[in-house]
């Protein structure tokens, strides 16, 4: 489970500096609870900017409430050194998303809502005092005229944080705890036995390896988005435009000339049939540092989606 800070939940709502210095100090508890099991708490990069009384702003009443350890703690953290989840965000901003009849998108909220909606556990961290002290938070996706609905998990509590985290499973520590992780939570991808090995002797990164489950759950949700027909779903067809069009894409085919000239190294033993190779050139891709996973292309109803290659860009000049 890894946790977002609800920018929501700071919405001009303090009538004096005591009440604010209280309830971000609960919230500075919770992240280092959550940093005590392994975890961060993503920010957005312009939080520091939101209104928190009616004449200040976030840095303002930081500077006004806090000493200069704290203000420095806090600082830090919401525009230095994060991590902003923005950075790596995957709503876009033609995405609807609701929550008790306000729209949510561009938000911690609707973040956290688009990625449990693809399997990827996250939960809301809120302000207290705040309109937003409620779990869990149910919010709406309207999609292409479909309306799906999903219960965000809503912590404004560090003790009540700190019994959820004990009960979920440890965070990746490793490089074999990405493939075990993998392997369980993406049944319907068929990855070859050495399928991870390239990643051995890299240096761990838990961030990379959290991106690179990230797209793995992208292809598994793509590998399921066909009808009985064998016809892309309306919901195949919107992860395929938002992950695989596009100069931002996370997965694209290498160029004619990287082809040509890693033809080699892009053959692959076949998973399944011995003798067999494949010649994957379609890879998902992290920027920091730069990883690819390399898999089977077209992605079919009928046919295994094979992820051939999770490790160090193969294409270096």
């Amino acid at each position: 489970m890894e946790l977002i800070f609800n920018d929501c939940s700071i919405h001009g709502q303090f009538h004096d500096l005591t009440t604010f210095r209280d309830a971000i100090g609960r919230v500075m508890a919770i992240r280092e609870t959550a940093r005590q099991f392994g975890r961060e708490l993503h920010c957005h990069r312009n939080v520091a900017n939101a209104q928190v009384t009616r004449d200040m702003r976030m840095s303002q009443a930081v500077q006004a409430a806090l000493s200069r350890d704290q203000v420095r703690a806090l600082m830090q953290w919401l525009n230095r050194y994060g991590p902003f989840w923005d950075d790596d965000r995957q709503h876009g901003v033609d995405d609807w998303f609701e929550y008790n009849g306000e729209i949510v998108t561009d938000t911690a909220v609707g973040e956290a809502a688009y990625r449990l909606f693809h399997e990827i556990p996250y939960s809301l961290v809120s302000m207290n005092p705040s309109c937003w002290t409620t779990s869990p938070l149910s919010v709406v996706w309207h999609d292409n005229r479909d309306t799906r609905r999903v219960d965000v998990l809503n912590y404004w509590d560090a003790d009540e944080l700190q019994v959820a985290l004990a009960a979920t499973a440890a965070p990746l520590a490793s490089w074999t705890d990405l493939e075990v992780a993998a392997r369980s939570l993406y049944p319907d991808l068929t990855f070859s036995s050495d399928s991870f090995e390239p990643l051995q002797g890299q240096p761990f990164s838990k961030g990379a390896a959290e991106r690179l489950l990230e797209r793995l759950a992208i292809l598994h949700d793509l590998k399921n988005c066909f009808d009985e027909h064998g016809k892309r779903t309306s919901d195949g067809e919107r992860l395929y435009q938002k992950h695989f069009t596009g100069d931002k894409a996370w997965f694209s085919d290498s160029s004619d000339t990287e082809k040509s000239a890693f033809r080699k190294e892009l053959t692959f033993r076949h998973p399944t049939n011995a003798g067999e190779y494949l010649f994957c050139t379609w890879r998902g891709k992290v920027k920091t540092p730069q990883l690819r996973i390399h898999f089977s292309c077209p992605i079919r109803a009928n046919t295994p989606l094979y992820v051939v290659y999770v490790g160090p860009k193969i294409t270096k000049r």
